[in-house]
């Protein structure tokens, strides 16, 4: 894990007087120094139920699983714990009363992290569901169940999952969850925008609490009501979630230690974004490895699944250069093409091709945010406009990047993607100025949960984007989620939708399904 010393010495661009700054104010963030002694109260009392939050887990290996919850009787308000350690026990079990324990134990709820526990699993047996549950003053939590990854080697006949983002609470219901934890699926993924950072917007379906996000309560406060939510924890109930940010976990478009706002100075962006990642890492179930060092967080990995998949989840905000143009979409400037760019940053970016070129895996996954593709949005024939926040954007990396899978020989590729709210299918091109060019790899692009609220099957663009960029598959912009479901020979992606989140219990309809054949990468549709 990097120190906070080393994370100041590779910011972008630092002048001596703001890393001096900068310097000084890490060195007086409360977390970043030695955490307090795991001394417990054993006996606390509380004012309401302390799992009001729920519980969830996460990054599967083989053995072993992570499991969450966080003690928060006032959820809404800072928590409502008493200052000090308290004692939480947790087991897991192979049956769903939770009569044959297989695994138990007792950990510290920390005054210093909100109260939230992330236990360590391990000792499990490959490929096997189990269930959780956790007490805590003399309470119980809801029983959660989750799932083992398969042994080193072994070949699943079948792996499915499903993978979501962008789930704004004021713009409409998560009925997509309420759906989704009827799936039979192994895991979930989350592309990002877990939670939003503005302020309430009057008449919107339901309304945040709290200002723009800024204190470390703030963030707190926001996670704790959007995990309040019914359907999503649910959803947390009953799989293992493998989860990644975008940018509104810390605030809109951020691009490194650079604000969308002018005048923001790095010193000032950091401190706001270390509280934004210590209450991210509060209420995700993450392993310790990614406990955040004030404003720095690793949180990219690789969570394998056999020999059948490798998922590679990245991280594009923390490490990525501006935006170049003025971002927006825009026709691309000199900027755009500048050796210098980067989205993932050069630590990233080498330990991504060195995971793929070690991976024996049949299907490698890259679990990422923006769209890969290099879509042209504007209509006009002559003038092209990419997205400045996307990968089009940063045309340099871009180009790198396919051209490792291709000389890496990577064993079927594909792209995961969220954050534009709209359903994409790309083929993924070795020259996108050359149609006929090799595809070597698929992109699916998975709508919003909630955010953009109601959504449509087309827009006005649909025609024009679908005529300019003959690699695009599908373009829909209704609410959903993606499910995916796998074998060594096949990859089948349904795109289930939801016609309206304004309002609760609309049904899903599988809008459109594309499957990809082991060895030959682009998508066909099948239905």
């Amino acid at each position: 894990m990097m120190t906070p010393a080393q994370y100041l010495r590779t910011p972008s661009a630092w002048d001596r007087r703001t890393f001096l700054k900068a310097a000084a104010v890490a060195a007086n963030w409360p977390f970043l120094q030695a955490r307090q002694g795991s001394a417990a109260t054993p006996k606390v009392q509380l004012s309401n139920d302390p799992f009001q939050l729920g519980v969830a887990s996460g990054d599967p290996t083989h053995d072993g699983v992570v499991i969450w919850t966080r003690l928060a009787p006032e959820p809404l308000t800072g928590g409502g714990m008493p200052p000090e350690n308290v004692p939480v026990q947790w087991s897991v079990a192979s049956d769903d009363q939770m009569k044959n324990v297989v695994q138990s134990g007792t950990t510290i709820a920390s005054k210093d992290w909100a109260h939230s526990v992330h236990v360590e699993v391990e000792g499990l047996k490959p490929d096997r569901t189990y269930w959780y549950q956790f007490i805590a003053a003399d309470t119980k939590s809801p029983i959660g169940r989750t799932r083992t990854a398969p042994a080193p080697g072994v070949m699943l006949d079948k792996l499915r999952f499903a993978f979501a983002s962008c789930q704004h609470w004021e713009t409409g219901y998560y009925t997509a969850y309420e759906n989704m934890c009827k799936d039979d699926l192994n895991l979930v993924i989350h592309l990002g925008d877990y939670i939003y950072e503005g302020k309430a917007t009057p008449k919107r379906t339901r309304l945040h609490i709290g200002p723009e996000l800024e204190t470390l309560e703030d963030y707190r406060n926001r996670h704790a009501q959007y995990k309040t939510d019914r359907h999503l924890q649910a959803t947390h109930h009953a799989f293992p979630w493998v989860v990644t940010w975008d940018d509104h976990e810390f605030d809109n478009n951020c691009a490194g230690d650079i604000s969308e706002q002018p005048n923001v100075s790095p010193v000032e962006f950091l401190k706001r974004r270390a509280n934004a990642y210590k209450a991210y890492y509060e209420h995700m179930p993450l392993r310790k490895s990614t406990i955040p060092n004030g404003p720095y967080m690793e949180l990219y990995r690789t969570v394998k699944f056999g020999s059948l998949l490798e998922f590679n989840v990245l991280d594009t905000r923390q490490y990525r250069s501006d935006q170049n143009c003025g971002d927006g979409n825009k026709q691309p400037c000199a900027e755009v093409f500048s050796p210098d760019a980067t989205m993932l940053g050069q630590t990233q970016e080498n330990w991504l091709n060195k995971q793929l070129s070690q991976s024996r895996a049949k299907w490698n996954v890259l679990a990422q945010q923006v769209m890969m593709a290099r879509v042209d949005r504007n209509p006009n024939p002559d003038i092209a406009h990419w997205s400045m926040d996307q990968w089009a954007g940063y045309d340099v990396p871009r180009k790198r990047l396919i051209e490792s899978l291709q000389t890496l020989n990577v064993s079927n590729p594909v792209v995961l993607t969220g954050d534009i709210h709209t359903n994409w299918v790309n083929d993924l091109k070795a020259d996108f100025d050359q149609p006929e060019s090799a595809t070597v790899a698929t992109e699916f692009v998975g709508t919003s949960i909630s955010s953009g609220g109601d959504g449509t099957q087309t827009r006005k663009d649909t025609e024009g984007v679908l005529k300019d960029n003959p690699f695009v598959r599908f373009y829909n912009a209704e609410r959903g989620y993606v499910r995916c479901e796998l074998n060594s020979k096949e990859w089948k992606s349904d795109y289930q939708t939801f016609e309206y989140v304004s309002r609760e219990g609309a049904p899903a309809t599988t809008r459109a399904s594309f499957v990809v054949e082991a060895g030959r990468p682009g998508a066909q549709r099948v239905s």
